[in-house]
């Protein structure tokens, strides 16, 4: 990664909305985002959601991948009512609202919904006001994003207070990540974002990741910024063969093998999330 990545897409976002403050405590949000697919970002969220609730937090877990949705698949759900119901008004915002392996609760959207391959104006006003609602019931919120830098996925991370990037150790999934965080600075001026590099193979290559992606951000992004975007490694997941052995099974890892290394990976990872 020593040159920038070429052929970024361009792409609009809407400005960060303003948040209503009148409630008194609400939940603190976190977006699990991806440059490209398939780096286990469904997977480390539902499993992030499980170990949240065993220390006692409120938290609910609500799929923006909105068009192609699989949160259900990971933790072995078949709903009924999805978003799709609640922002057609067929159902209630309650209603939608599951209980998920572990006790942490789930917002599920559908899949294969075409209309919501763009973030349209009501789209975007449902979706918010859906967030609006949950916030102050929850201690965390953790939006499940679709990957890429489609308006989809970058008007769902604009609605979170934190941004968690998901990597994995290997050229196209850097570049991606690269090019996600470069269009986080640009649209949203997201200054910090934390990073999780994933199927790891040795000790201190999530480190070794997290600092190539920064340099080549201090070198591409940061030079036109008034305040540089800096990258907090969050953590590093080990690949293990108990994290598809847990996928098969439809079960989260924390409750199939909490003592894979990959789980106690994750529990670290909870644990800062936390503090």
């Amino acid at each position: 990664m020593s040159a920038a990545p070429s052929g970024l897409p361009r792409t609009e976002a809407a400005p960060r909305p303003r948040r209503r403050v009148d409630a008194p405590a609400r939940a603190r949000i976190t977006a699990v985002t991806s440059g490209k697919g398939g780096v286990g970002k469904t997977n480390l969220t539902a499993n992030l959601a499980w170990h949240l609730r065993q220390a006692r937090k409120r938290v609910l877990v609500l799929d923006a991948d909105l068009g192609l949705a699989n949160l259900d698949v990971m933790l072995n759900l078949a709903p009924k009512i999805t978003l799709h119901d609640v922002f057609t008004g067929k159902s209630s915002l309650e209603d939608a609202i599951l209980p998920a392996p572990g006790g942490f609760s789930a917002l599920l959207a559908g899949s294969g919904m075409v209309e919501y391959s763009r973030m349209t104006p009501e789209v975007r006003d449902q979706l918010l006001a859906v967030i609006e609602k949950v916030a102050p019931r929850y201690d965390h919120v953790i939006l499940d994003t679709g990957a890429g830098i489609s308006d989809v996925v970058l008007y769902s991370v604009s609605l979170a207070d934190d941004v968690l990037v998901v990597v994995t150790p290997e050229p196209t999934s850097m570049t991606d990540a690269y090019a996600t965080i470069k269009v986080l600075a640009a649209t949203q001026a997201r200054v910090k974002v934390k990073v999780v590099v994933n199927q790891t193979r040795r000790h201190g290559e999530g480190r070794a990741v997290c600092l190539q992606l920064q340099q080549v951000v201090d070198r591409f992004v940061n030079p036109g910024l008034a305040t540089p975007v800096r990258l907090d490694l969050l953590g590093q997941v080990p690949l293990d063969i108990a994290v598809r052995d847990s996928v098969l099974r439809r079960q989260l890892l924390l409750d199939f093998l909490p003592s894979a290394p990959a789980a106690l990976a994750v529990v670290g990872l909870a644990t800062r999330l936390l503090t």
